[in-house]
């Protein structure tokens, strides 16, 4: 029988009525709550809300960057943080913990989104899980009439940000990407200014640089083992087909494994990645080019450590991406009357026929002079930052005021997951942009790294 919404909030509610009794709510494999999913065209409406009323939100992944999200929410005067989601108890418990000193209040406690998601008091899930969560975190979300913040990259395939982006036109929720540079003064007066031509001429390329390597070193080798005690490991994999436990997934390296993450570029480098997107303004590219390697060790991770990414539009400009997790420089510096100005190691950089941009320094002539910029001849940009914008959006009821919507997320994260297609394929591949499809050599294998086999019951809804 085929399970509507109704279903779905039925049996989710009845596990939390189960898990109640020591305020976390849990599901086991076979579990009722456990096999329901909700199915694809159903969306409820989210909440209407008054002036001083204030946003509850959900927290789902109680990592490091659930800890931003609890300090972006939790006892703020828009919104409260009301129930954390997530498969480790003890990651549960240490940032219940961190709600409760900011707000004064405990949060509910879940290690299933599906019995979250059938909290009416909840109003919006902020999702901050591993990559391979985000889309149907924030896809289940939608449905069940939550408003959502989603992590970047908003999604771990094309086929997802494809799902993503109609899961957003359908909805009757506002749904923002968690790229916070589309909330950035800098970058909201910036970017125009670069994409007009008017100081440094028509773009033709741009530069992402993401230089960075704390934490970034040799992980070792490790076998295969049983999960922790506190982990629920078949809720953490999700849609992911299933694989035995292994201690480098988690809690933080599954980054650099292609079947839960992105790698780096995937991952601190979406952001910049997002940001020569969107100045470049050029959609999708017609061909990608991606090669690198993990180089100075051997350890048992699979994304590169070094990769230099060149994509190609379709009226001949271009941009590159480059990743440097071990020792390196910075790019970017200049000398200005007789003292050097220090470049960038995670920034971007854009050239113009008539000079070029360094993020921080501003805008250069074709002799290294500052170009001089008067700002106050344009209009100002008004931005609360990613937080508040997002909350403002739902408080208006209006899905058009986010800072960084659907069609944004897929773009830049499309872009990462073409460079890792390339990577793997071993080769420069052709795209189509329109039909979001690989063509020419090679296309075959590339085009089955579009999508994913899911878990059952965990599948992405096909809205598009």
């Amino acid at each position: 029988m085929e399970l509507t919404r109704r279903n779905f909030l039925s049996a989710s509610a009845a596990a939390v009525a189960t898990g109640a009794a020591t305020g976390c709510a849990t599901s086991r494999p076979g579990a009722k709550a456990t096999s329901a999913v909700i199915v694809a065209g159903a969306m409820a409406q989210g909440r209407v809300f008054g002036a001083n009323e204030k946003i509850n939100v959900c927290v789902m992944g109680c990592g490091g960057r659930g800890s931003s999200h609890i300090d972006g929410f939790a006892g703020k005067p828009n919104s409260e943080v009301v129930a954390l989601c997530d498969p480790d108890s003890a990651h549960l418990e240490g940032h219940a913990k961190l709600v409760e000193k900011k707000s004064g209040k405990k949060p509910k406690l879940y290690k299933d989104i599906r019995e979250a998601l059938a909290d009416k008091e909840i109003d919006a899930v902020s999702i901050a899980t591993p990559n391979h969560w985000h889309t149907l975190g924030a896809v289940w979300a939608a449905q069940a009439g939550k408003h959502v913040y989603v992590e970047k990259p908003g999604s771990h395939d094309i086929y997802e940000g494809q799902q993503l982006v109609a899961a957003a036109e359908k909805g009757k929720v506002v749904m923002q990407h968690g790229t916070q540079s589309r909330s950035s003064e800098r970058w909201l007066r910036d970017i125009p200014l670069l994409q007009s031509g008017e100081i440094i001429g028509p773009l033709y390329m741009a530069r992402g640089l993401c230089y960075k390597n704390g934490g970034r070193g040799d992980l070792g080798i490790k076998k295969d083992c049983d999960p922790p005690a506190e982990l629920d490991w078949d809720i953490w994999q999700g849609p992911a087909s299933r694989r035995k436990f292994n201690p480098l997934y988690h809690p933080y390296n599954w980054h650099w494994f292609w079947h839960y993450g992105n790698g780096e570029i995937g991952n601190q480098g979406i952001h910049q990645l997002d940001i020569c997107v969107w100045g470049m303004n050029r959609g999708f590219p017609v061909r990608v080019d991606s090669v690198g390697g993990r180089y100075t060790y051997k350890d048992g991770a699979e994304t590169p450590n070094t990769n230099i990414a060149t994509y190609i539009y379709e009226d001949g400009t271009m941009m590159v991406f480059e990743v440097r997790n071990r020792f390196t420089n910075s790019e970017g510096g200049v000398e200005i009357d007789g003292k050097y100005v220090e470049g960038v190691d995670v920034g971007n950089l854009f050239y113009g026929n008539g000079g070029y941009y360094v993020e921080g320094q501003g805008f250069f002539d074709k002799s290294n002079r500052p170009i001089p910029v008067d700002y106050s001849k344009y209009p100002k940009v008004e931005t609360k930052g990613n937080w508040e914008n997002f909350l403002a959006a739902v408080k208006a009821g209006d899905k058009t005021k986010v800072y960084g919507d659907m069609k944004a997320a897929h773009l830049s994260s499309g872009h990462a997951h073409l460079a890792g297609i390339s990577y793997r394929a071993g080769t420069s591949l052709a795209f189509d942009p329109k039909a979001e499809k690989f063509t020419g050599y090679k296309a075959e294998e590339a085009n089955k790294m579009l999508t994913r086999e899911y878990a059952k019951g965990f599948e992405v809804p096909k809205f598009a």
